[in-house]
């Protein structure tokens, strides 16, 4: 089911009707998935120190997805989900919480679930079935990008080469290309599901006309993946549910993964809402083996926008997969170059709506701080996201089933970005010197500061060198050096040289390659100048902090201050900022 029957981005869906600053980055992106070099690595369960990663956080992020199980901030967010987690080859974390089936029925009049009896609530496990929703894009998206690889599709063809069909109204022009990156101009959505035989579902299709001029906007659409459906099945003549089967799911050995679940795996799937009109459009009662998505159930369960049922463990191998650069074990499925393409950004227009192929990128509202550049995911609307972040080689996969028992007790997607930003922390920093360096913290709607003491610069010919490393919200979360000559009446940026790049506003946020990075500053004389780094979060999302390390001031003859000694040490004034070793 598509996130925006309203014309909202999903974007603007994930973060209410709060404001976001625009997203940019500060550093080159590196050259491709992290381990493609690694060949087709498989899956294997593993403790998190393994994995490369920091226990305590992922502990963490178990007891916060648990919190959402009571009100958020009314209803519970999920009746239960999956979370899966790792880094590389290692699975550190796989834990179900909470319920698969809890609820038969939704009780409009008194906005509350009526409960199975308890011996037949079913709880969750590892190999509970989930209905993706949206994340079955992803699926469709390989399929296109394979046929691409094979020169049967060409990304820059017109759709209607293919479907002629297609082509009326208006729709002539619109690419392969724009179908992947939501940019085709189509609306975000047609109630398919009215239209009482197949030819008219097409129908109303190909008589659709496009709202905007194709490449003019970004317009997160489940039209795109349906026509992309359309035209896989037009050029290999086989049904997309074989496609998936044989090109996809078979070789990767992903046994839990299909469309239409047979009633044999019905006791271990996740049950979705009490469908009934008016806020579903079909009244059917309770969905449970069955893909919940009007569409999707009224195109017989297969369609290119949603429909796929799978599992935790499955889409782990998945995201494995495409962070190995396209291979797993001894099948490869997509080769690097094509993994590389869905991974770029194609949306640098639309500023905010970064895509790949197919992957959603740079996406904070449900990747939380696990976002950057080439951070690549989708949700699905029935509580479902995978996020892949090749820059660490983590993986995260939170399946939840959020519309059970009804879709209206769920908003935003605070439980994905919990979990994301508990795993972004769990992959350490290393200092840049010595044991320890000075970590920001990710709280949001905070101001952390680090300050120095007041120094003598009057000489003139200061300067402060030091490590930087950071890793912000874009615009929203900036990281600031600034400079008091007046006890800290007044503060003023202070312009400083990093990451290759001069900033004179004394300002960076964004992200800067996740590695450290040489600062210094040339520094006002004064009798008595007090510096501080100040980082400042708003309330929605925050990144992965940031870090300063080796703090020193000095002239070519004199020392002002140098952090490694512990006098000096024992003078900075920290408040939010704490020592860290990861």
């Amino acid at each position: 089911m598509t996130d925006t029957r309203h014309g909202l981005t999903r974007r603007q869906l994930g973060r209410g009707t709060l404001a976001l600053g625009g997203a940019f980055a500060l550093a080159p992106l590196p050259a491709g998935p992290a381990s493609a070099s690694s060949g087709g690595g498989t899956l294997r369960p593993g403790s998190p120190e393994r994995a490369g990663l920091l226990p305590a956080h992922l502990r963490q992020l178990v007891t916060d997805a648990e919190s959402f199980l009571g009100p958020s901030p009314v209803h519970p967010w999920y009746a239960g989900a999956v979370l899966l987690a790792g880094r590389g080859s290692t699975v550190a974390l796989h834990q179900p919480i909470g319920t698969a089936v809890r609820y038969a029925a939704y009780d409009e009049e008194t906005d509350t679930g009526v409960e199975f009896p308890a011996a037949e609530r079913i709880p969750m496990a590892k190999d509970t079935v989930f209905d993706l929703a949206s994340v079955s894009k992803l699926f469709t998206s390989i399929l296109a990008v394979q046929q691409i690889e094979r020169g049967a599709l060409e990304l820059e063809g017109a759709v209607g080469s293919y479907l002629p069909e297609f082509a009326a109204a208006g729709k002539q022009d619109i690419t392969v290309r724009q179908l992947l990156t939501h940019t085709s101009g189509l609306r975000a959505w047609l109630p398919l599901y009215t239209a009482p035989t197949y030819e008219e579902k097409l129908a109303r299709v190909w008589n659709e006309a496009p709202l905007n001029p194709p490449g003019t906007r970004y317009r997160y659409s489940d039209l795109n993946l349906i026509t992309l459906q359309l035209v896989l099945e037009r050029i290999t003549g086989r049904p997309l549910d074989a496609l998936l089967r044989d090109e996809v799911t078979g070789p990767l050995g992903m046994r839990r993964t299909r469309y239409n679940p047979p009633a044999a795996w019905k006791p271990k799937t996740a049950a979705t809402e009490d469908a009934r009109q008016p806020w579903s459009g079909l009244d059917r009662g309770l969905v449970w083996g069955e893909v919940h998505d009007e569409n999707a159930f009224s195109l017989g369960g297969v369609a290119g926008h949603a429909g796929v049922f799978s599992t935790a463990w499955d889409l782990a191998v998945l995201g494995r997969t495409l962070l190995n650069g396209g291979a797993y074990g001894t099948a490869r499925v997509l080769r690097e170059e094509s993994v590389e393409l869905m991974f770029t950004d194609f949306n640098t227009d639309f500023p905010g709506d970064e895509h790949g192929l197919g992957f959603e990128l740079y996406q904070h509202w449900y990747m939380g701080a696990m976002a950057t550049p080439r951070t690549a995911g989708h949700t699905g609307f029935t509580g479902t996201s995978i996020v892949l972040d090749p820059s660490t080689d983590s993986f995260l996969v939170v399946l939840g089933n959020s519309v059970h028992p009804v879709r209206t007790w769920r908003s935003g997607s605070a439980p994905r970005v919990a979990a994301a930003n508990h795993l972004a922390r769990a992959v350490p920093v290393r200092p840049a010197y010595g044991r320890t360096a000075w970590f920001s913290g990710m709280a949001s709607g905070a101001t952390a500061t680090l300050t120095l003491p007041a120094l003598d610069t009057s000489a003139g010919g200061a300067r402060l060198r030091c490590a930087l490393w950071w890793d912000t919200e874009p615009g929203a979360d900036p990281l600031t050096l600034e400079a008091s000559a007046d006890d800290g009446d007044t503060w003023l940026p202070v312009p400083f040289t990093a990451a290759g790049e001069e900033h004179p506003s004394g300002s960076v946020t964004g992200w800067s390659g996740r590695v450290w990075h040489r600062l210094t500053a040339d520094l006002p004389a004064a009798r008595a100048l007090t510096l501080r780094w100040r980082y400042t979060t708003d309330r929605l999302y925050v990144g992965r902090g940031a870090y300063v390390d080796g703090l020193r001031v000095g002239t070519d003859d004199t020392v002002l201050f140098d952090e490694a000694r512990p006098r000096d040490a024992a003078r900075l004034a920290a408040v939010g900022w704490t020592p860290s070793g990861n």
